[in-house]
């Protein structure tokens, strides 16, 4: 773990949270503003606030202002980096179990 950024622990915990995940997703179908976001979930608007703080801190998303409406935009490039991590732990498991397999269904081979 230690030959990733602390980036990646960052963009971990925020996603570690159903409604900063649930916005990630909606943002996957394009930027919206903060008002129209706040308004699918059950919270004051500064509670819902600290969420979209948590998520432009870790570069998940980016906000601009035009006027009094902040619009958010995922930053699908940061999503990368988690998929990137996922990966590398999918072909390392991958490998694992490749070899344990080797190792059960060819004894004879692993003797030497």
């Amino acid at each position: 773990m230690a030959q990733y950024p602390a980036q990646l622990d960052g963009v971990f915990v925020a996603l570690a949270d159903p409604t900063r995940r649930a916005v990630v997703r909606r943002l996957g179908h394009g930027p919206t503003s903060v008002g129209d976001l706040a308004r699918e979930f059950p919270m004051t608007l500064p509670s819902f606030m600290k969420h979209v703080r948590t998520l432009e801190s870790n570069g998940l998303i980016r906000t601009v202002k035009s006027g009094r409406v902040r619009t958010c935009v995922l930053n699908r490039e940061r999503l990368a980096l988690v998929d990137d991590w996922l990966a590398e732990q999918r072909r390392i498991w991958n490998e694992r179990t490749d070899r344990l397999e080797q190792f059960v269904t060819d004894p004879e081979e692993n003797r030497q």
